[in-house]
């Protein structure tokens, strides 16, 4: 009984940091994949070190900016007076259909429904800081 259950600790403890090693890598598979999801952004929007403004204002420091406030960004003023304040829930949201959550919006985009790309997407853009550093 003892070995039995001394095998299935064992057993248990080689399971959990199986998962974490997954867990670790799904992480960085997520970002590389919102990475080249990030591709359809990159025509209006810049991300990561020395990101300007284009058609749409970069997005370094994305998570818990307010909505209309990236330096030297003409906005709509249906987008400065959304009173958004970005984070993943309300990207999530938006990213789907950014007319239907900002009405008046400039941004011309039909969004992206496929739930992991936004998953995937939002790992990309949030781990950049105002600096457009990636977060350690």
């Amino acid at each position: 009984m003892t070995k039995l259950t001394f095998g299935a600790l064992v057993g248990l403890a080689m399971t959990a940091a199986a998962s974490t090693a997954i867990s670790s890598k799904a992480m960085a598979q997520d970002a590389a994949a919102g990475k080249t999801s990030f591709n359809k952004c990159l025509a209006c929007h810049a991300i990561g070190e020395g990101a300007k403004n284009k058609v749409g204002p970069e997005l370094n420091g994305l998570n818990g900016r307010k909505s209309g406030t990236a330096p030297d960004y003409s906005y709509s003023d249906a987008n400065k007076n959304s009173g958004i304040t970005w984070d993943e829930a309300t990207f999530k949201e938006y990213i789907k259909d950014p007319k239907a959550k900002i009405p008046g919006t400039k941004m011309a985009f039909a969004g992206i429904k496929n739930e992991t790309e936004i998953n995937n997407l939002w790992t990309f853009i949030s781990q950049f800081d105002k600096d457009g550093k990636i977060k350690q």
